[in-house]
């Protein structure tokens, strides 16, 4: 096993392949602790005795189309302030993240972003070590390149 930490810009595509997403655009946030991801119509349900979440996802930057749905199991929910000093309560579900040829299992916190630049905060609790960030780049383990009409995959990144 390679314990050497993959070197990241501040904003990379990463996949979440358990959710059945297609790339998406994170920042690289070492100036938060939690990781988040952008949520809507948010509808919490039972499997069993098991907490479970339901959420739409705009992969796009700036976008509303398409609208992907995925579920997850909730671990927890949190009250998490935000950069402007907010806090909201929101869903927690742990999931795999996949950065270049590594993976491994976070914990993201579920808001609506549709306001912000990123579909997704990496904040340095998911981080675990595993990264050094080099704040003067971007997408140093590749660059998906895609027409407004496609949605990035694993296939078409460089």
């Amino acid at each position: 096993m390679n314990n050497t930490p993959i070197t990241l810009g501040w904003r990379e595509w990463v996949l979440l392949p358990e959710l059945n997403l297609p790339l998406i655009k994170a920042k690289i946030d070492t100036g938060a602790r939690t990781s988040c991801l952008h949520a809507f119509s948010l509808e919490p349900f039972n499997k069993g005795r098991t907490e479970w979440i339901r959420f739409g996802m705009h992969p796009r930057q700036h976008e509303s189309q398409p609208e992907l749905f995925c579920e997850a199991r909730v671990v927890d929910k949190r009250i998490v302030t935000d950069s402007g000093g907010h806090k909201e309560e929101r869903y927690v579900i742990s999931t795999l993240l996949e950065l270049g040829n590594s993976k491994w299992p976070i914990e993201i916190t579920l808001t609506n972003r549709d306001t912000m630049r990123f579909r997704m905060l990496l904040g340095r609790t998911a981080m675990q070590n595993r990264v050094v960030v080099d704040p003067g780049a971007s997408y140093l383990l590749g660059n998906a390149e895609h027409t407004p009409c496609d949605v990035p995959t694993q296939e078409n990144i460089k």
